[in-house]
């Protein structure tokens, strides 16, 4: 069966599907020993010879493996990294399989990280990786009220509350600990909007993605979960968009419902001044007016 170049690798593990596309795009494929450069070509794994960054890609598929790691610290969300800095890998020693990481976590952050083989899951999360929603705990310097937790939130659409504070002595602290739940779009507005109070963001972790947790998972290690819990992933982003789909159509009809109370409004207005016109036409002019003469004592006589 024909399909695309990049989808064919993403599910033999090799790369992601982004990925993937940037390997054809560097001419790092290769078909029948013909090199691919343009994006959208077609092949069959079955019948076709097809290499990618100098690997075989075997028509028949492997185990799907997926993953959740618990990142330390100053670790790139990568495979590789030119620099030379640690990457995933250094946490996968031992893992037969050929994983890359969904989505991104930054370099100073820690927590969960998911990877898989599986190239269609991996591709469809990515699309929609903007409603899927994460969970951090966050270290600020200073300490935020309960009222800034409610004002900041509303003012940058996020969920916040206190948490248990993992460093505190005898229940002080000088920078304190945060739970927020967010969308990953709102990450850097939450770091500008702290920065702006003077409480800079310190510390970032994710204990959360989606219904996955990193819970139990020891720093630097990672737990293999079975595809139903994985594909859960999928169900939470299908859920978040259906939420913000219904929210869509509640602003919606509310608009609808006050451009209706606008155009009642208008008509009243109209019928009003309507009366008011036919008012002044029933009554007479000033100048057509009979003034009735004033009583004297000769009407009387």
């Amino acid at each position: 069966m024909q399909e695309r170049l990049q989808k064919i690798i993403a599910r033999a593990g090799i790369a992601s599907r982004r990925h993937a596309e940037l390997l054809i795009t560097s001419g790092q494929v290769r078909v029948n020993g013909h090199v691919v450069r343009e994006l959208g070509t077609k092949a069959d794994a079955a019948k076709d010879r097809i290499e990618a960054a100098g690997r075989v890609v075997e028509a028949k598929e492997g185990r799907r493996v997926y993953i959740i790691l618990n990142k330390p610290p100053e670790v790139v969300s990568a495979m590789a990294d030119p620099e030379g800095r640690k990457t995933l890998r250094n946490c996968l020693r031992g893992l037969p399989e050929r994983v890359f990481p969904v989505g991104n976590l930054e370099y100073a952050a820690s927590g969960l990280v998911f990877l898989t083989n599986d190239g269609d899951l991996a591709a469809d999360l990515l699309k929609h990786w903007a409603q899927v929603e994460q969970v951090y705990q966050v270290k600020v310097k200073g300490m935020l009220t309960l009222l800034d937790l409610e004002r900041l939130g509303k003012e940058i659409g996020v969920r916040m509350q206190t948490v248990r504070q993992p460093d505190a002595t005898r229940g002080r602290a000088a920078n304190y600990w945060y739970e927020v739940r967010m969308r990953d779009t709102k990450k850097e507005e939450l770091r500008r909007a702290l920065f702006k109070e003077k409480h800079p963001l310190e510390k970032l972790k994710r204990i959360g993605l989606g219904p996955l947790t990193v819970e139990g998972i020891p720093r630097g290690r990672y737990r293999m979960i079975e595809q139903k819990e994985a594909e859960k992933l999928k169900k939470f982003e299908v859920a978040g968009n259906g939420v913000s789909v219904k929210m869509k159509k509640e602003k919606k009809s509310l608009t609808q419902r006050r451009r209706r109370g606008d155009t009642e409004d208008a008509g009243k207005r109209e019928e009003r001044e309507k009366r008011e016109k036919n008012r002044s036409f029933r009554s007479e002019p000033e100048s057509t007016k009979c003034e009735r003469p004033a009583i004297t004592r000769e009407d009387f006589a």
